[in-house]
């Protein structure tokens, strides 16, 4: 039809509008539930205001603050509106960049510092020009307009002479303007609900040689009820913060000498070493071997695996006997040298060779955080070698072994991703990448695996599966990852003696189950707010005699449970039981055994629970029994 575009609307059906229409007209002709909740609208692979005029046939979706592409717009939108109020009250401030982040949105601002009640006071503001349903406008300006627009603010002419000589966009809100691509909410009432939750000091795109600026965080909600859910989750996610719990429960710290680097105590490496014999048992019943490769290779490896290339920024360099060398941020490079040092053969395979390897990463100071985000961590690593015949079953094999390891963690809510080749940087070719893919495809499917697909989103070396947990609180952790390489192994030309007696380059897949171990532990600590599984804790049994008459009798009870491999102390200090009780509870101790007259005659112990259950008097012979056979079956 001339003069007229027909645009087919997800889940409302097809419509023509005139030539020069919005796609608001498009949410309005096609009649969809819950327009007002609409925020932007996806065309093909753009998002655009709806404001954006329709410019040819094709098939929209409308999205919600449901939607991931709509919560983006939702919270950028929200930084816009925080840095509105910020040069409202602060005209001196001058507004730099304010992006979406996982939690949120924040704003970078070069202005003095901002203390708390400032933030009550921008909050105030904000809430105004929300009330005052400002209509957001999308402003298309060339290069010079906007260079005058902005000359005032340094940080914003910088990045439009990055932009070239083409034009720039900004979107207006009354007085506001604020360069940016969009797109964004059609109105400032549509951002009803939100909170100002930190200060921090942050340098202008991350370098200490730049400016120092003021940075607000916030989070937002269409309304208020999720709002206060979320506030309620973080404070819950406070208290079970690992960082606090491993200060309290005396597992690990971090000092300003050697920063992102977690130093392990007593306690923390025996639910370490807990982790790790538990993940060395399950291997071995797999068939894995364990090796370990050097931290410091040559520079020469490094090229030669394709790291250098797409790591280095992240990588430590030294140099020895005046050759570059690197610290490994991976595994893989050295697990191919030790591969390579004999010839192998088909009949090996699939060659299933684990490795918890320490590596170290440069991560800026800024992102460091707890064990989530540290410069040197272990990864629970294997590369299996096979045939390219074996993709799937092997494939298939590890993501039964994926799903065992998370269920005995306490784990059951597994989400799975499967990323396919990125359009840009990737090595190997199409017929390879086609191989792998479909043998990541068939694998899920022959599991009965749901998985969503990121397309372009895979390593630069092959396509991935990605194992998301979800933990006690709905938050979403990736942990795990199984990668099929068939480029590295030619790379480092790595061969085999195939069925019919040619020398052959095997497949190398590439997976972690853990993946970082200080950051599983980290998510441990919060998934369990540190009340761990018996088989994990530290210190599983605190023996607590009712007075000191009773010391020795504590002793022979701690003794007994030493001697079955249970982790036991002894509590002998002159304090009131109620007192020794409750301080165990808050340590987080899985059982108390407290003894007296009655339980020394009877050779027994009364068993309480971190919870205060009292399990009453129980010999101690069975005692130990029954917590032996509750750590041999790792009940989580």
């Amino acid at each position: 039809m001339d003069g007229s575009f027909a645009v087919e609307v997800e889940g409302a059906g097809r419509v023509v509008v005139p030539a020069g229409s919005t796609f608001r007209d498009v949410l309005g002709a096609a009649g969809v539930e819950g327009a007002d909740q609409v925020l932007a609208v996806q065309v093909g692979d753009r998002v655009v205001d709806l404001s954006a005029t329709v410019s040819q046939d094709g098939k929209v979706r409308f999205l919600t603050f449901e939607d991931e592409a709509g919560l983006e717009v939702f919270r950028h939108s929200s930084a816009h509106l925080l840095a509105q109020a910020v040069v409202r009250l602060f005209p001196q401030a001058r507004p730099t960049i304010g992006p979406v982040v996982e939690e949120g949105f924040y704003y970078d601002f070069d202005a003095p510092p901002f203390g708390p009640d400032d933030l009550a006071r921008i909050e105030a503001e904000m809430a105004r020009i929300v009330e005052a349903d400002l209509p957001v406008r999308r402003l298309e300006l060339s290069r010079d307009e906007a260079l005058k627009r902005f000359q005032d603010n340094p940080f914003k002419v910088e990045l439009i002479h990055e932009l070239g000589a083409s034009g720039v966009s900004a979107y207006e809100q009354g007085e506001f303007v604020d360069l940016c691509r969009g797109p964004h909410v059609p109105r400032t009432g549509v951002l009803k609900a939100f909170k100002l939750t930190k200060v921090a000091g942050a340098y202008w795109r991350g370098d200490p040689r730049n400016p120092q600026l003021q940075r607000i965080y916030g989070v937002s909600f269409p309304d208020r009820e999720r709002l206060q859910d979320h506030l309620r989750r973080l404070e819950e996610a406070r208290e079970r913060d690992h960082r606090r719990i491993g200060q309290e429960m005396d597992l690990f710290s971090f000092h300003e000498e050697g920063q992102g680097f977690p130093f392990w105590h007593a306690k923390g490496m025996v639910l370490r070493n807990a982790v790790v014999e538990y993940w060395r048992d399950v291997h071995r019943r797999h068939g894995y071997v364990e090796v370990q490769t050097p931290a410091i290779l040559n520079q020469v490896l490094w090229r030669m695996s394709g790291h250098y290339d797409h790591y280095r920024k992240n990588m430590y360099f030294t140099t020895i006997d005046e050759v570059p060398h690197a610290v490994k941020p991976m595994n893989c490079p050295g697990g191919l040298l030790i591969y390579r040092s004999r010839l192998h053969s088909y009949r090996e395979f699939p060659l299933k060779v684990a490795e918890l390897g320490l590596v170290h990463r440069h991560e800026l100071s800024g992102v460091l955080h707890g064990l989530f985000r540290v410069r040197a961590f272990t990864q629970d690593d294997a590369h299996i070698f096979c045939e390219p015949a074996q993709v799937q079953e092997v494939v298939s094999e590890v993501i039964d072994l994926v799903f065992e390891v998370y269920r005995t963690f306490g784990f059951d809510d597994v989400a799975v991703e499967l990323s396919t080749r990125p359009a840009e940087g990737s090595i190997g070719s199409d017929e390879v990448w086609e191989v792998a893919e479909r043998g990541l495809h068939e694998a899920l499917k022959a599991r009965g695996v749901p998985y969503k697909v990121n397309e372009g989103e895979g390593a630069f070396y092959g396509p991935k599966i990605d194992f998301h947990v979800r933990d006690c609180m709905g938050r979403s952790w990736q942990c795990g990852t199984i990668q099929v390489d068939f480029s590295m192994p030619e790379r480092f030309g790595a061969i085999y003696e195939a069925r019919d007696g040619t020398r052959q380059v095997p497949v190398m897949i590439h997976r972690a189950i853990l993946g970082s171990l200080e950051r599983f532990i980290g998510i441990l600590l919060e998934h369990y707010a540190g009340k761990l599984p018996l088989w994990l804790n530290p210190e599983q049994v605190r023996v607590l005699p009712v007075s000191e008459r009773f010391d020795a009798y504590a002793g022979t009870v701690t003794a007994a449970l030493r001697e079955a491999g249970l982790r036991a102390e002894a509590d002998l200090r002159s304090q009131t039981l109620s007192k020794k009780v409750r301080e165990a509870q808050l340590a987080r101790v899985n059982y108390q055994a407290i003894v007296g007259a009655r339980e020394e005659e009877a050779g027994a112990v009364s068993v309480r629970t971190r919870k205060n259950e009292n399990l009453g008097a129980v010999p101690l012979a069975e005692f130990v029994e029954r917590l032996r056979r509750e750590v041999a079956e790792r009940v989580s």
